[in-house]
């Protein structure tokens, strides 16, 4: 299956916590990075009271289950040292499952799409950077939810090429 992740991180360098992120995907049994966004510095989302974050999305091809994607996903960010502290608080990596093909999940630990990836900037336009036709599983072209997202500030980290993180 193939699936859109989001990343992000505001703690401990950010920019290369991601970074580090993507590589540790590629090395991953049954998981093949097939592309992924330049990195975004927007404002925090929550409290306000926390740095910026930097973000990406990556485009995986996926063997097996969207709940093993899951688990795998919430263990490097254990790795990476992840602690939920507060809701939308600071954290040194956060990945999230944005979508997996077109199919639409609503379990108690999973929701696919995303349910905010449509209101917020910072998941839009680097998703839309790499799949700029980009569809909800009903078929909603994500590019029509960023006139909505238009005055959250997103700003593209130029001096990092995205070709030159994907070994």
């Amino acid at each position: 299956m193939q699936a859109f992740i989001g990343l992000g991180s505001n703690l401990d360098q950010p920019a290369q916590r991601l970074i580090s992120a993507l590589h540790a995907l590629q090395r991953l049994p049954g998981i093949d990075l097939l592309s992924h966004s330049r990195l975004y510095r927007s404002a925090p989302i929550g409290p306000q009271d926390q740095p910026d974050y930097v973000n990406a999305v990556a485009r995986l091809q996926v063997n097996g289950t969207p709940h093993q994607l899951l688990h795998t996903l919430q263990a490097l960010e254990l790795a990476a040292g992840r602690q939920r502290l507060r809701h939308w608080g600071e954290r040194t990596l956060d990945l999230d499952i944005l979508l997996l093909d077109s199919q639409h999940i609503d379990a108690p630990d999973l929701h696919v799409p995303h349910p905010q990836m449509t209101c917020r900037a910072f998941v839009l336009q680097p998703l839309l950077e790499i799949a700029p036709g980009a569809l909800l599983p009903d078929g909603t072209a994500l590019s029509s939810f960023l006139e909505e997202v238009a005055e959250q500030a997103v700003t593209p980290m130029s001096e990092l090429d995205r070709d030159a993180l994907i070994e």
